[in-house]
């Protein structure tokens, strides 16, 4: 992979991780409000919701942050683009669609279906 193409991911993943983390502070808004009883019980299980639902969506935020952060490691280290399992360049097709990825799609795949 050329200089200028590394340059491009990561521009890519950087912007990503601005956009998650502006996601991140709007979702904990409204978490932050949620806090005392205010309203009748649904109001209140509707808040309760709300708030559990905006912690699982900054818990997924974390883990993609954290995916992103050890991507662009990879960019540094110059092993982006190959493979972590089998060492094999990752599709070009595959880093356009999820930059961050350390696996390429028969690895993953094998990660997710193991026989």
């Amino acid at each position: 992979m050329d200089v200028r193409e590394l340059q491009r991911y990561k521009q890519l993943l950087l912007a990503k991780l601005d956009e998650l983390s502006a996601t991140r502070a709007e979702a904990l808004a409204p978490v932050m409000g949620a806090r005392g009883p205010r309203g009748d019980l649904i109001d209140q299980a509707a808040v309760q919701t709300e708030a559990e639902l905006q912690i699982h969506l900054y818990q997924t935020d974390s883990r993609l942050s954290r995916a992103i952060e050890d991507a662009l490691a990879r960019i540094n280290r110059a092993t982006f683009g190959a493979c972590e399992a089998c060492k094999q360049p990752i599709s070009k097709a595959r880093l356009e669609a999820v930059p961050w990825t350390r696996l390429c799609r028969e690895c993953k795949e094998q990660e997710q279906n193991p026989i």
